[in-house]
């Protein structure tokens, strides 16, 4: 292993007699350059050595001075690929020099370390080089996670006219057009090789002869610009740039820079400003230089803009939803809108209250889609305006202007957020970022062989909050199809995957790459085509699922030295608060309901006897009604003496034998039985009594109030 801190002297533009690179002993070196993604490299590296596996190489990874410990795992899983371990982030162009100018390859590979390369990657390269003698740069079919084409593998020069044809979105409108379709080469058969000007620098093959030729990267450079540089001056050397499909790879895209996106935005439109300044400035266009540089930047303002309204819109809808509620609030209270004016100071102090709950429970943060945290802070909120009324004589007059709007907010302001959870349940929509955490389910087949499905729905269960709801598994070895294994169905065999996708409402699709090679993976997922699912991988070293944006941890949760909330006695007065508020306004609301079940009608209760945490207990219940919620209305006394709670473990029904007595009994419950709770909700899952010990354990850890409501809300609502 060689192990730098150095960065390559040579000139990003150096001549053939000034380029030093070593003798050509290799057939091919894969260069990589890392920033803080080490899951993905690790991922990625695995691909690429099972490509190299029977081809001459290596595989040179610079790390531009991570903080995620990519450097450790590097040293102790891969300490075969030689390591550049620079001191600081250099950027890609210098650190992918540094990495060239080491490279003994007869071509040389620049890739990305969110990839995944299918195992002829490097032997279909290699193979177009030998065969075409004129051929200097080869690029690859790219894809998303997703499955669609990755438009940037093949592209045209950004011209004026061809710039313009971008910034104005006529590209886009006109894709299939010769004329306006050229920036992203719309227009081609996306499966046919053909001659390009420039192709993605996720994927890079460059005959290493060319490289003398044209020299390295242009470090002016930082991070984007760089691999369109590299092809200007490879075709302009008189050498081919080819887009080659007869292999393809999965792109990540962004995972390096997706934290810093407003910096990321600025290097990119800078970039292209740089290659404008580079290339065109001093050639006579139809368009003026000038005019170029104008239509990047305002662009790149456009873009900025949209970045800037994408930060905000949670915030904004929030905003105008209390906005309207309270407009409508003053409606509801005097039947006009005359006084509005006079209550602009008011409305304006309400609404400052109310947003800054909102903020300070993260919900226009980390928890955007949370609906229980807005419900809470929005009840916050009422509280404090409310107080407002009664200790500043200035906002006595709008007492019912504030309760009418808190109840429209309550509605409002958390109903917006569940509307849009529900989407995705319906197939009307994607799952997005942390819309698809925690109780919200995504509907999940897993891809492998019976023999590791066990341990795949384990890993996958054992993460509470993932929000992983398994509803198949498909068999790559074509039979066993209605068997069950770890509660989970057997679909079908990877064949069939398309068709089960779409009868199935999948919207997640986990492949183990230990039992699938990387090409039937990338196969199989360019297959799906334009269908709503997003695909994620467990490598077999790693106890991580990867997906695009996300990393989800697989850790088994530990059973040892776990500080329970609910062992703390404030968390235990809480949940104990929060059963006895909500019992009481529950009981208060369907008591007509009760007496008249219980006095008018034919209906009667019946006795059901319970495990609790110390002792069996009784309740009732309506014996004839179906709906089980009517059914169980009485359960809520149970809940105001402290026998059950809203949010607990299983029911469990205690069963009596007339010699034995009771029998069956469980272990010692670690919660109080619950009207609903994590076990409830996902009952579904055909859970095992591990699952639910995990469940359980889950519980206890975690607990808040805010948990509750979830899980409360999620029982309600079905979603």
């Amino acid at each position: 292993m060689s192990d730098s801190n150095q960065t390559s002297s040579a000139n990003s533009t150096s001549s053939a007699a000034s380029l030093e690179l070593p003798m050509a002993s290799l057939a091919v070196s894969v260069v990589i350059v890392n920033y803080n993604v080490k899951e993905f490299l690790e991922q990625a590296l695995g691909s690429v050595e099972k490509a190299l596996s029977e081809i001459k190489g290596e595989i040179i990874v610079v790390d531009n001075a991570s903080t995620d410990g990519s450097v450790g795992m590097l040293r102790q899983k891969f300490p075969h690929v030689t390591l550049i371990a620079n001191s600081e982030n250099l950027g890609f162009a210098k650190s992918s020099n540094q990495g060239v100018v080491l490279a003994r390859g007869k071509i040389v590979v620049l890739l990305n370390p969110d990839t995944i390369v299918q195992e002829d990657t490097f032997t279909e390269t290699l193979a177009y080089f030998t065969e075409n003698a004129g051929t200097g740069m080869v690029g690859c079919k790219i894809l998303n996670p997703d499955g669609t084409l990755q438009l940037a593998c093949r592209r045209s020069f950004p011209t004026p006219w061809v710039a313009f044809t971008k910034l104005s979105g006529l590209s886009h409108v006109f894709s299939r057009s010769r004329l306006f379709g050229r920036y992203n080469l719309t227009f081609l058969n996306p499966d046919e090789t053909c001659e390009v000007e420039a192709i993605s620098g996720s994927f890079m093959a460059v005959r290493r002869k060319t490289i003398k030729q044209v020299g390295l990267l242009d470090e002016s450079f930082f991070m984007y610009g760089e691999d369109l540089d590299w092809c200007y001056r490879v075709g302009l050397a008189g050498w081919k740039v080819i887009y080659l499909p007869a292999t393809q790879i999965i792109h990540f895209k962004g995972e390096s820079s997706k934290k810093a996106q407003f910096d990321s935005l600025r290097i990119f439109y800078q970039a292209m400003g740089l290659f404008a300044q580079k290339h065109f400035k001093s050639k006579s266009l139809l368009f003026p230089y000038w005019l170029l540089r104008v239509a990047i930047w305002l662009r790149a303002g456009i873009s900025f803009f949209a970045s800037f309204l994408k930060s905000i819109i949670v915030p904004l809808s929030d905003l105008l939803l209390l906005s309207g509620s309270l407009v409508f609030g003053v409606y509801l209270r005097y039947g006009d809108l005359n006084s509005l004016d006079f209550f602009v100071p008011a409305l304006i102090a309400y609404t400052a209250v109310w947003m800054t709950a909102l903020r300070l429970f993260g919900v226009h943060d980390r928890s955007k889609f949370s609906s229980s945290k807005a419900a809470l802070a929005i009840l916050i909120g009422f509280s404090l305006n409310a107080s407002l009324t009664f200790f500043f004589k200035q906002y006595a007059f709008s007492r019912a202007v504030v309760l009418y709007t808190g109840a429209l907010t309550l509605l409002a302001v958390p109903g917006w957020r569940l509307l849009l959870k529900m989407l995705p349940r319906l197939g009307l929509m994607p799952f997005y970022g942390t819309l698809g955490t925690n109780l919200l389910a995504r509907r999940t087949v897993i891809v492998g062989d019976m023999e590791s499905a066990g341990t795949l729905i384990h890993k996958l269960r054992s993460q509470v909050e993932s929000g992983y709801d398994i509803t198949g598994f498909v068999n790559t070895n074509g039979r066993h199809t209605g068997e069950v294994v770890a509660g989970v169905t057997v679909l079908g065999d990877v064949s069939e995957l398309n068709g089960l996708i779409t009868a199935q409402n999948i919207q997640e699709v986990i492949f183990s790459t230990d039992q699938l090679s990387y090409d039937q993976i990338l196969r199989i997922i360019a297959a799906a085509g334009e269908q709503k699912v997003t695909f994620k991988l467990i490598p077999s070293t790693l106890d991580v699922v990867l997906g695009k944006a996300t990393i989800d941890r697989l850790d088994d949760i530990p059973l040892v030295e776990i500080d329970y909330k609910l062992n703390q006695r404030r968390y235990r007065v809480i949940k104990r608060l929060f059963d006895i508020i909500l019992a009481i306004g529950l009981i208060l609301l369907t008591l007509p309901l009760v007496l008249m079940k219980k006095y008018l009608s034919s209906d009667r209760l019946c006795e059901r006897t319970l495990y609790g945490q110390e002792s069996p207990f009784i309740v009732h219940e309506f014996c004839k009604v179906k709906s089980q919620r009517l059914r169980k209305l009485p359960y809520l006394w149970s809940v105001l003496k402290g026998q059950m709670s809203f949010v607990g473990g299983e029911i469990q029904e205690v069963i009596s034998d007339a010699q034995d007595g009771f029998i069956d009994a469980p272990l010692v419950l670690q919660q109080k039985p619950g009207l609903t709770g994590l076990v409830q909700v996902n009952a579904r899952m055909n859970l095992t009594d591990e699952d639910k010990e995990k469940y359980q354990i889950y519980y206890l850890k975690n607990y808040s109030i805010l948990l509750d409501l979830e899980i409360v809300f999620k029982a309600l609502f079905r979603i």
